[in-house]
């Protein structure tokens, strides 16, 4: 699924509406009305942050397997032409999506006498991480220099593996970061659901039409609006 610019600023501007409509209503107060509009305006950035880190990690999952077969067909093939390489990389297709759609296309870049430079630089952008960079530099000496890249390439294989359990273990370390900043939005809705099992006309009337109510709950959305951008932004740390 694919938005366009202008659709994401219609998207973003309709959720800015229902935010001020539902902040004005409910909290009744400028506070309220902004920081409940500011949250839902953020809400598709978020959404398209989120699909983003997604793919760049099984984009980075995906890159490791993909490089060690490029290394392979590049010990094969002689003399070493990285445009045969890649050939043959296409050829067995062993590469997997999509991964394999930013190869196939940086060879028909190269076969079609585009810029160099501007094939390499379209082929690192569609990778979308440090390890693609890397490689696009590898080929971009082996493309202008001609020289043998071989060592370079078995270098970057054994520090994506290394970086990979790395990355394991940063990834459980920031499950359990992310565990704790939920854990008080989650105990706020606890003690929201055991407020109404006990006495449900009071605790509707102090959540919906008491101001110190919603002045809490107002706070417990900003809380768990405020953990949930915390969670991204660490996991695009490691991007």
């Amino acid at each position: 699924m694919t938005m366009s610019a202008s659709a994401f600023a219609i998207v973003s501007g309709i959720a800015w509406l229902i935010g001020v409509g539902i902040g004005g209503l409910w909290f009744q107060s400028v506070n309220g009305l902004l920081m409940l509009s500011t949250m839902t305006a953020a809400l598709p950035y978020l959404w398209l942050r989120m699909r983003l880190i997604s793919r760049q990690m099984r984009a980075r999952m995906d890159f490791l397997p993909a490089v060690e077969i490029f290394y392979q067909a590049y010990m094969m093939v002689e003399p070493r032409n990285i445009r045969q390489v890649l050939a043959l990389c296409l050829e067995e297709r062993r590469l997997r999506s999509p991964v394999r759609a930013s190869f196939e296309r940086l060879f028909r870049h190269l076969s079609t006498n585009r810029p160099m430079e501007e094939a390499l630089r379209i082929f690192s952008f569609s990778l979308g991480h440090v390890w693609g960079q890397y490689l696009t530099n590898l080929l971009r000496v082996g493309l202008t220099e001609g020289a043998d890249i071989s060592a370079s390439l078995q270098e970057l294989i054994r520090d994506m593996r290394q970086a990979q359990r790395e990355d394991l273990r940063e990834r459980n370390r920031l499950l359990e970061i992310r565990i704790a900043n939920f854990s008080p939005p989650l105990f706020f809705l606890l003690f929201v659901l055991v407020n109404l099992r006990l006495n449900r006309e009071q605790a509707l009337y102090y959540y919906l039409i008491d101001a110190a109510g919603r002045h809490m709950v107002l706070n417990g959305l900003l809380l768990m609006f405020a953990s949930f951008v915390m969670g991204i932004w660490l996991s695009m740390r490691r991007m």
